[in-house]
C-alpha cells in the first residue's frame, strides 16, 4: 500500500498556492513542497497554509528546492507569467517557454521518473513544450488541458437544465483556449442525449439547448474572469486535485487532459485534450470517440492552430515513438 504520496509544486503564485490548498483540505497527499523564485512570497504561502494545518487531515507542507524533486510522485509545473487582461493564451508562449527552458533541467537532474502535471498557460503548447525538454515518455507529460472547460461547460448545462452538475456528462475537446470544440455527440444527462433530455424533462422556458450561447460562454469565462479579479485560480486548483488523486490512487478515470496526439481523428505531433484514462503511470489511453465530422473538422482545426505556434516557436517534429 502506499504510504507516502509527495506533490511538488514549482510556483507559488495564484495557480500553485491554491492547488496547494485544493490538495491540502482534500487530504490527498502526505507532502506538499512549493517552489518559487520570490522567496518572500513562498515563505508567507507556506505560513498561511500552515496555519491551518489542524484543521485538515496530516500533512507536511513546506519550501524547498529543486533538489526536492528527487522523491516525488508528480511535479507540478505553474510557474511562468500570468495571462494579461485583452491577452490570449497563446500570447504568453515565448515567455513561459522561456521560464520551462529554465527550470525542466534542474527537474530532471533530480527526477527522471516522476509523472510532470502542466498548468502554466498556453498549457498545451507548454505541455508538447515539457514533452520535448524533458525527453520523458509521452505517458507521464500531462497537461490540465481542458478539463476545467469541461467542468464550466457541465455547470452551465446543469444550471440551465436545472440538474446536478454531477449527472451531466459532456467534454471540451481541443486547445484549452480560442479554438476548443464542444463535443456536443457526447454530451448526455442521466445517460441520455442532450437535446432528447431538453424534449423529454426540461421546463418550457428551460435554455439548456441554446448551444450557441452555452459554448460562448464556456470559451469566454476566463476572460470574463481575468476582467473581473485579474486571474483565475479556485477552479483551476480544484481541477489539479482531481488529476492528481486519480493518478495517486490508481483510478483509470476518463478525463479530458492535454497528451501527445499519435493519430487520433488523423492529429499526431501536438498536444491538445481528448478523454484519457488516467493512472499511476500518467495517460493509460487516449479515447477515440465517436465524434460528429464537424467536431472532428473543429478539433484538427485546434490542431493546425497549435502547431503553426509550435512551429514559430522552433520546436521539430516529435520522434517516431512518440515520446
Amino acid at each position: 500500500m502506499q504510504t507516502h504520496d509527495k506533490v511538488v509544486i514549482i510556483g507559488a503564485g495564484y495557480v500553485g498556492a491554491t492547488s496547494a490548498y485544493a490538495l491540502m483540505t482534500a487530504g490527498t497527499v502526505s507532502e506538499i513542497v512549493l517552489l518559487d523564485v520570490n522567496e518572500k512570497k513562498l515563505e508567507g504561502e507556506v505560513m498561511d497554509l500552515n496555519h491551518g494545518i489542524s484543521f485538515v487531515p496530516p500533512v507536511v507542507i513546506r519550501s524547498g528546492d529543486y533538489e526536492d524533486c528527487r522523491d516525488a510522485d508528480i511535479i507540478l509545473l505553474a510557474a511562468g507569467a500570468g495571462q494579461k487582461p485583452g491577452e490570449t493564451r497563446l500570447d504568453l508562449l515565448k515567455k513561459n517557454i522561456g521560464i520551462f527552458q529554465e527550470i525542466l533541467p534542474k527537474v530532471m537532474q533530480a527526477n527522471e521518473k516522476a509523472i510532470l502535471l502542466v498548468v502554466t498557460n498556453p498549457v498545451d503548447l507548454l505541455t508538447y513544450a515539457t514533452l520535448k525538454i524533458s525527453g520523458l515518455p509521452r505517458q507521464r507529460v500531462i497537461g490540465t488541458g481542458t478539463l476545467l472547460d469541461s467542468s464550466r461547460f457541465k455547470y452551465l448545462l446543469s444550471r440551465n437544465c436545472r440538474v446536478d452538475p454531477r449527472n451531466v456528462h459532456a467534454y471540451i475537446i481541443g486547445e484549452h483556449g480560442d479554438s476548443e470544440v464542444p463535443a456536443w455527440s457526447l454530451t448526455n444527462i442521466a445517460g441520455t442525449p442532450l437535446d432528447r433530455y431538453c424534449q423529454a424533462c426540461c421546463m418550457p422556458d428551460s435554455s439548456c439547448c441554446d448551444r450557441e450561447s452555452i459554448f460562448r460562454e464556456v470559451r469566454d469565462a476566463a476572460y470574463r474572469i481575468i476582467e473581473g479579479k485579474g486571474a483565475t485560480y479556485y477552479a483551476v486548483g480544484l481541477a489539479v486535485r482531481r488529476i492528481v488523486e486519480t493518478i495517486l490512487r490508481n483510478e483509470s478515470s476518463i478525463l479530458p487532459v492535454s497528451s501527445l496526439m499519435t493519430g487520433q481523428y488523423g492529429v499526431e505531433d501536438v498536444c491538445l485534450s481528448l478523454p484519457a484514462i488516467v493512472d499511476r503511470q500518467g495517460i493509460a489511453k487516449v479515447l477515440e470517440l465517436p465524434l460528429d465530422p464537424a467536431e472532428v473538422q473543429g478539433f484538427r482545426e485546434s490542431a493546425r492552430i497549435l502547431k503553426a505556434h509550435l512551429k514559430e516557436a522552433g520546436f521539430k517534429e516529435a520522434d517516431s515513438n512518440g515520446s
